[in-house]
């Protein structure tokens, strides 16, 4: 068999570039085909984690659509429906013995001229509550120093972007305003660490929204009573539950749809690199039908010829899976980057997961389109007359 794998190789060796190309061509699909795997494993993976660092299993909204409420909240947007402020005290009158700790949030989106999105957070102190994890940088930070206070706290990514740190002044374009920094968060690897969080009376002063929130988190006491919950509120006018569940479903199946059509061009490229070793290979028996013929006159059998071509297409191949993995392990920022500039909404942190299963599946990927696209070639050679074909080399 040694011997077999060497005539194999030095066959592929004598065409450089063409073998080259060739698996060129079987990375780049192996490449991506790593990559949109990677994609459905790591999307989850940080929608899920994001969903748990919100600190609330539930979110109270005014009635409207709720898949875009679900985007809306994950993407940090303007929900163009708000509730009264006072649904606070309602909602802990009558669901009370349910809740753990709740958080009122006006959640708004500014934008400079540039065009960059600047996302504010109008919260209270009960935010802490729900994000005890929540830790501010060793700068002087602190809180707010009043609820109505021109005070800002930056998350960490926010106070890199702007270069500010506690203390600072700092000018918000899309306010028009300038502000203090209060303090800075440390690094959460959360949508919070590019937030703006502000006192939510200066909020609903600054955005024109006097006695108005977007909706109120809710951390329950035991997440079993959701439904008693649900209930329990279910009379307050004009407000909806939504859970992060329902959040998670919505955009999972939102995402779903586009994982289908993802597949499909995945399937095809295995296609195209199926077809392209099969002419590499047949180009190769069809240059090579003297040598073959002499191959069988010394003796070679017909199953000796098929495993030499064999062999030559499995090498193309596992040499491509192997180079293509590693060009979706050096392309995975590039690809997160352009995944995150044509979805309409990415979670944060990393969403290519590539993992030992996904890189044995897609070298196992390669091996089998190696396998069929040695098939027809070394089955043709194989069946060549020796005689016949040392003539036709003449």
């Amino acid at each position: 068999m040694t011997s077999f794998w060497q005539l194999s190789l030095r066959n592929l060796l004598r065409q450089p570039i063409r073998s080259g190309l060739t698996i060129g061509g079987v990375a780049l699909t192996i490449a991506v085909l790593v990559s949109l795997l990677g994609f459905n494993v790591g999307y989850r993976k940080a929608l899920q984690a994001d969903l748990a660092n919100m600190g609330y299993e539930v979110l109270v909204t005014a009635k409207g659509c709720p898949y875009e409420a679900a985007t809306l909240l994950m993407k940090g947007g303007d929900i163009p429906y708000y509730i009264d402020d006072v649904a606070l005290g309602e909602i802990a009158a009558l669901g009370g013995e349910f809740i753990a700790s709740q958080t009122p949030l006006l959640m708004q989106a500014g934008f400079t001229e540039d065009g960059r999105m600047q996302l504010f957070y109008g919260i209270d102190e009960t935010f802490l509550d729900l994000k005890p994890w929540l830790k501010f940088v060793e700068d002087g930070s602190r809180w707010f120093s009043a609820p109505d206070a021109d005070e800002v706290i930056l998350g960490y990514e926010a106070a890199e972007l702007e270069s500010r740190k506690a203390g600072d002044e700092m000018y918000i374009e899309s306010l028009d305003r300038v502000m203090v920094v209060a303090g800075v968060l440390a690094r959460t690897g959360t949508e919070d660490d590019g937030t703006t969080f502000l006192p939510l009376a200066k909020a609903q002063e600054l955005f024109d929204k006097p006695g108005q929130i977007t909706g109120i988190g809710v951390k329950l006491k035991d997440l079993k009573t959701l439904p008693d919950f649900v209930d329990a509120v279910f009379d307050i006018p004009n407000i909806q539950v939504v859970t992060l569940a329902q959040v998670e479903g919505t955009i999972l199946r939102l995402v779903s749809t586009a994982e289908v059509l993802v597949y499909a061009i995945a399937i095809v490229a295995m296609l195209v690199a199926l077809l392209g070793l099969t002419n590499t290979i047949l180009m190769a028996v069809f240059e090579r039908t003297t040598e073959i013929g002499v191959f069988r006159a010394l003796g070679a059998s017909r199953w000796d010829v098929f495993q030499s071509i064999w062999l030559e297409t499995l090498i193309i191949a596992l040499l491509g899976g192997v180079v293509g993995i590693g060009l979706a392990f050096g392309g995975t920022s590039l690809v997160e980057s352009g995944i995150k500039q044509v979805m309409p909404f990415a979670p944060s942190g990393s969403l290519v997961a590539i993992t030992p299963q996904i890189m044995l599946l897609s070298l196992g990927g390669a091996v089998l389109v190696g396998l069929l696209g040695g098939t027809w070639p070394g089955w043709r050679a194989s069946l060549l007359n020796p005689i016949d074909a040392i003539r036709k080399g003449e």
